[in-house]
């Protein structure tokens, strides 16, 4: 039976974990204020999760999905997520991470420069683009006429196949998207991004965290990433 390392304990995190030990795999969860305060999280999850430190869920992990703060990405440990199929779930929000120069000027995409934060991991963008209430709502079954999609972006074909792999077993399919440096796309405000899964596309902006999800199959996923144009960083104010 598989392991998923999930660093972070936040929504995405917690929100993937639940699909995870529906899929019948083991969890080792962790946040950076010890396994002690994921008690309660886990007890919920069931006998298939066990909170750990960082450092457990990446070695015990087959595959770690990183749902930090994106500072908190170039804090980790030197060498501790190398060799390792990382799914990263990291957004540039410059209210939250301060501003960071590179990505205000597009020198890099956050994929980009997450991953020159890891070197040695099979590095996949994947589960940024979705509200994290959307997530177990939208999960189904392999073959089902309502499956949704996500996208991936690797540089490593690889780690993309692995990582699309693991997806479907979690209840989505996946639509490739490219390398790291095509992962705008579905970066924030852009086409690709969270309202594409909305059951109503017109939701104000402050209801968007209880707002009902809609079926996103591989098509319409497919037709939002080849008609995004990139957006500019600098002017993002959340």
């Amino acid at each position: 039976m598989p392991t998923l390392g999930i660093i972070g304990s936040g929504n995405i995190g917690s929100a993937v974990a639940r699909l995870a030990v529906a899929a019948g795999m083991n969890v080792v969860i962790a946040n950076s204020r010890g396994p002690e305060t994921l008690s309660e999280l886990v007890a919920d999850l069931g006998p298939l999760a066990q909170a750990g430190t960082v450092e457990d869920a990446a070695k015990s992990g087959d595959a770690v999905v990183l749902s930090i703060p994106l500072n908190a990405v170039r804090n980790l440990p030197d060498g501790l997520l190398a060799g390792k199929i990382v799914l990263d779930t990291s957004n540039y929000y410059p209210s939250r991470d301060g501003r960071i120069a590179e990505l205000d000027d597009s020198t890099v995409t956050t994929s980009e420069l997450v991953q020159s934060w890891l070197p040695g991991a099979q590095y996949v963008k994947a589960f940024n683009n979705i509200l994290a209430h959307h997530i177990p709502l939208l999960a189904r079954p392999a073959g089902s006429a309502d499956r949704s999609a996500l996208p991936i972006a690797s540089d490593d074909d690889s780690a993309k196949a692995e990582a699309a792999a693991l997806i479907d077993a979690l209840g989505y399919d996946v639509v490739d998207a490219g390398t790291v440096a095509e992962s705008w796309r579905f970066e924030p405000d852009s086409a690709g991004y969270t309202r594409l899964y909305l059951a109503d596309a017109g939701t104000p902006d402050d209801q968007l965290m209880t707002s009902a999800p809609g079926t996103t199959p591989k098509e319409k996923v497919e037709s939002a990433l080849a008609s995004a144009t990139r957006v500019n960083v600098a002017e993002r104010l959340f």
